[in-house]
């Protein structure tokens, strides 16, 4: 018990470093984007380009991490994270190099951002490996207040993230990028010496008498007809969708309809992450002990439905502090409840391929959501996202009460029976 405590706190400590260094340029990217003259939709598409690369990488390196263990990709999803950042530091330099003072240098410096996110999106599945880590040294009792605490640290994250980034820009925005590559290298050091392999090596050969899932696109895909697990996916698509709508142009938003600045909205942001960390590390664990996670499911929901909404229509920055309170709640009850009923619906050995996929359903709903929710907002105004998200998680809270309420799946089969990947369980 005291070493999973060890090793909850450690790859705590390594998740929260991670999103520190992904807050510091998240609500600068679009502002550094527009300064070499991007359009809405262009800065829709750099969220959604590195979503794109993470819903590729992601199921590749879950499964990876299922045989190879979690240690090993962590560190190459790390090492990724510092070249992208490094490179979204060095774009500006890079396009004067490159173009001069031509016309050209504009669109080398956009071109570059592009790449850098592309690159962290590849390597970028740390998040869903890091879950698995906590699903390896947590029983299903204590699963979702284990994988809260990713979400505690991803708020924590967003707390001084997105505050210290916006200090920062008053040096040019490269030099948050510079600074989240230093954390990202700092965070490939701790995971090297620091955190030890969960998949023992009693583990790793009880793993190896059964049989290993298939490691191909068809065989995650199969994924999806497995009991549970399709529901769930779906579920966290559509949400996925919805999140998009509201994280991918909030910077927009923010400055159309409140007039904030670049500072402005990274303390907004940091905010949020004040909820998430009260909602993820510590109501999630009460709440689980209280309710079913199907039932948090659908309220949470229910609760996001009617919080976009209000997103949508209000006029000034105090009501947004307000509405973003059930907004945050629901948000980070979805966002952990979903994952821990997901590692209870498969076999052990394929738990970190189904995070990846997950994550991967995610980062498609984030391919297709910020761009969606830009254009949007360019051709109808600040309040469309909200409206467009509101009604997508009508339709989630409609799903969940039929497929999770009314008519659940039935458990996870017996061994011997038909897995999700086409093998006969051990």
């Amino acid at each position: 018990v005291n070493l999973g405590k060890s090793r909850l706190a450690t790859i705590f400590v390594i998740v929260f470093v991670d999103l520190l260094g992904f807050g510091l340029i998240l609500p600068l990217l679009p502002f550094y984007a527009q300064k070499y003259g991007a359009s809405a939709l262009i800065v829709g598409l750099l969220a959604s380009v590195y979503a794109l690369a993470q819903m590729i990488g992601a199921p590749v390196l879950g499964r990876m991490s299922d045989r190879y263990g979690r240690r090993p990709i962590l560190l190459v999803s790390i090492f990724g994270t510092f070249i992208g950042f490094l490179l979204l530091g060095l774009a500006e330099p890079i396009g004067k190099m490159v173009a001069g003072n031509t016309l050209l240098q504009d669109e080398v410096v956009i071109g570059i951002l592009f790449l850098s996110r592309v690159i962290d999106g590849l390597t970028g599945g740390n998040i869903s490996v890091a879950q698995a880590y906590i699903t390896d040294v947590t029983d299903e009792k204590n699963r979702a207040k284990g994988l809260g605490l990713i979400g505690a640290a991803f708020g924590m994250g967003f707390i001084l993230g997105p505050a210290i980034g916006g200090l920062l820009s008053r040096w040019g925005y490269p030099a948050p990028a510079f600074a989240a590559a230093l954390l990202s290298m700092i965070n490939l050091i701790m995971v090297f010496f620091l955190l030890p392999e969960s998949l023992t090596a009693a583990r790793r050969a009880a793993m190896a008498s059964r049989p290993r899932p298939a490691f191909s696109a068809r065989a995650l895909w199969e994924a999806l007809n497995r009991p549970r697990v399709g529901p769930l996916i779906h579920i966290r698509f559509i949400f996925g969708l919805a999140s998009a709508a509201f994280q991918g142009v909030f910077a927009l938003y923010a400055a159309a309809r409140l007039g904030l600045d670049a500072q402005g909205t990274g303390l907004v942001l940091a905010y949020v992450g004040v909820l998430v960390v009260l909602v993820q590390g510590v109501a999630i664990g009460r709440l689980t002990a209280s309710f079913s996670e199907s039932r948090l499911i659908l309220w949470a929901s229910a609760l996001m439905a009617v919080s976009l909404a209000a997103w949508a229509l209000v006029p000034s920055l105090p009501l947004l502090l307000i509405v973003l309170i059930p907004l945050s709640l629901g948000t980070g009850i979805l966002n952990t409840v979903i994952n821990s009923a997901l590692t209870k619906s498969v076999y052990p050995e394929e738990i970190g391929g189904t995070l990846g996929l997950a994550s991967s359903a995610e980062s498609l709903s984030r391919v297709i959501g910020p761009s969606l929710a830009a254009l949007l907002l360019g051709s109808l105004g600040a309040w469309a996202p909200g409206i467009f998200g509101a009604v997508l998680m009508i339709w989630v809270t409609s799903f969940a009460y039929r497929r999770l309420i009314t008519r659940p799946d039935p458990p996870l089969p017996l061994r011997g029976e038909p897995t999700a990947y086409g093998e006969a369980g051990a």
